[in-house]
């Protein structure tokens, strides 16, 4: 997987997909090679280091076309996150045990506390 920092307008060239991740109240941005996005587990570490959260278990989903929020947890659907983002991909990161409740203008987690 190809991964690159965010530099102006580079971010528009042919080939290079933008996206941008949401980890609480944190927002980080960066570039992907669209032709060449790499495996599931990649793009998780990737985004495990970008939110500096390397030991902990979170769930991934992005906004469709449509703005419904749907999983990213294999391949397969990793690929078509990628295929259907158009320009940015948006991704939403909550830590499991969390629940991400969704709306056309808002996303808030709210986590379950263990006894």
């Amino acid at each position: 997987m190809n991964r690159s920092h965010r530099h102006g307008a580079g971010s528009g060239c042919l080939g290079t997909m933008e996206v941008k991740s949401k980890f609480g109240a944190e927002f980080r941005r960066f570039s992907l090679e669209r032709s060449k996005p790499g495996k599931f587990e990649e793009f998780y570490g990737l985004l495990q280091h970008v939110h500096k959260i390397p030991n902990v278990d979170v769930l991934v989903g992005y906004a469709d076309i449509h703005g419904d929020l749907l999983p990213i947890n294999n391949d397969d659907n990793y690929h078509k996150a990628v295929s259907t983002a158009n320009p940015l991909l948006r991704i939403f990161i909550q830590k499991k045990g969390c629940v991400l409740e969704h709306s056309k203008n808002n996303v808030r987690m709210h986590c379950l506390k263990t006894l």
